[in-house]
């Protein structure tokens, strides 16, 4: 059985993903280079591209955008000398509720993205790449554009890669702030030029995704990960995290604890090592609940601090590891408006292409709205539930499924909070009104 690392293993943990962060202008190319930038890529591109990707299997690197599929099982089922163009597609659309660790890292480190895509589009024999990040990120997209155009300059892109005979151009396209185009291939509809809405599947983006060409669509950390495991090898990142779920993830933990941030670790620490690494909880707080990975992984309580966070040790108690968006709440806060701005979050965000989706997220919206206007029944509670049961597996992409996440897990957790809404004993903190004017 792995163990979670203790304490004072935590604080000899030496960043891998982090290590340029705090270097001054880490963004520069001159930067970069001097802290290793690129050495990966010319390694990567003396080996065979089938090489590359059994390294990648070898090395259990699994996504780190929230599903958690194998980086080079994804990787492997392009398929070869198709007379197809291949299409590398990296998801910056991050737009899960409290997930920030890849806009820093694109922030801080965008050069660490770069090459990583660079060695993955060599891999599956890809000549043209594409950067999807959110609209809003404006910032992190100049900052990304202009390390585009440095690596440009100094031949890592364009045609012959340093001698090798490689041809990549790259592609950084903004979004227009839809959390639907998370999805993949909502994203890759978007990116057509099309309204972002998922697609029926099958067929797979591995054989019909972007422009009905063989694509590979991975997150911002997963492809910024690739160049390390080039350098280091598939043990040496295998010698951090657990079996199952090897090497070193950036957790975004936000709210009630004193240091909120990002903290690179190896997977498999626990809640309760995490919060002691922010600083430990604010005064006055005591946890309640939280979520391991945004809100659409169903939330835990203060009984789960010690299960390791990581894919196996979430699935072993009820939840996901997601995007490791770690949010703490505690007894000061309310886990029925919580859940209820959650949803209305979701009834925003929800494409509107099928019905589950479309129209449980709104009637779940209105239905927490009325409990929290102190007009709620036990029935409601049965409603709600009901409609998760419709919505789960349901719908058609995930946000329906991650939109059932809150609800159910809360009323599992927490079934007392809203019967003390339902019976009087806790005051309205909505307005009927408020409904009413809502919509």
């Amino acid at each position: 059985m792995v163990t979670a690392p203790s304490q004072e293993a935590l604080a000899k943990l030496t960043p891998v993903l982090t290590k340029r962060w705090l270097s001054p202008d880490a963004w520069r190319l001159d930067v970069y280079e001097r802290l290793d930038g690129y050495r990966a890529l010319r390694k990567a591109l003396s080996v065979h591209p089938d090489d590359l990707i059994q390294l990648v299997k070898d090395s259990g690197l699994r996504g780190r955008g929230g599903a958690g599929f194998p980086t080079g099982m994804k990787w492997g089922f392009i398929p070869q000398n198709d007379g197809k163009p291949h299409y590398l597609v990296v998801n910056a659309d991050e737009g899960e509720p409290g997930t920030c660790k890849d806009l820093p890292l694109m922030m801080a480190d965008p050069h660490s993205l770069i090459e990583g895509v660079i060695i993955a589009s060599y891999a599956i024999r890809c000549n043209r790449a594409f950067i999807y990040i959110r609209g809003e990120a404006v910032h992190a997209a100049r900052r990304l554009r202009n390390a585009v155009a440095e690596a440009y300059r100094a031949g890592y892109l364009g045609r012959n890669i340093l001698g090798s005979g490689f041809d990549l151009d790259i592609v950084v396209h903004s979004g227009a702030g839809a959390y639907i185009c998370g999805e993949e291939t909502a994203l890759l509809d978007s990116l057509e030029g099309f309204r972002g809405q998922p697609r029926l599947r099958p067929p797979f983006p591995a054989t019909h995704g972007l422009y009905s060409c063989p694509t590979v669509v991975n997150n911002v950390e997963t492809i910024a990960t690739v160049p390390y495991i080039v350098l280091g090898g598939a043990q040496w990142f295998r010698s951090m995290g657990t079996e199952k779920s090897p090497g070193p993830k950036i957790y975004s933990i936000s709210g009630r604890v004193n240091n909120p941030g990002q903290y690179e670790c190896s997977l498999g620490i626990t809640l309760r090592q995490l919060i002691e690494l922010a600083g430990g909880m604010q005064p006055g707080h005591e946890l309640k609940f939280w979520t391991p990975g945004g809100s659409s992984t169903p939330m835990l309580t203060a009984e789960h601090m010690d299960a390791p966070l990581d894919f196996e040790g979430m699935a072993g108690v009820g939840t996901m590891l997601g995007t490791t968006a770690v949010q703490v709440f505690s007894q000061q806060d309310d886990v029925v408006y919580a859940t209820y701005r959650w949803i209305k979050f979701y009834h925003h965000e929800s494409c509107g292409k099928c019905t589950p989706c479309r129209e449980g997220n709104y009637w779940m919206e209105q239905i927490l709205h009325r409990i929290l206007a102190g007009k709620g029944t036990h029935e409601d509670l049965d409603t709600l539930l009901d409609a998760c049961d419709n919505l789960l597996g349901r719908s058609f992409c995930a946000l329906g499924d991650g939109a059932t996440s809150p609800v159910t897990s809360s009323i599992k957790y927490f079934k007392q909070d809203y019967l003390d809404y339902i019976e009087g004993r806790k005051a309205p903190t909505m307005s009927p009104a408020e409904l009413v004017g809502a919509h």
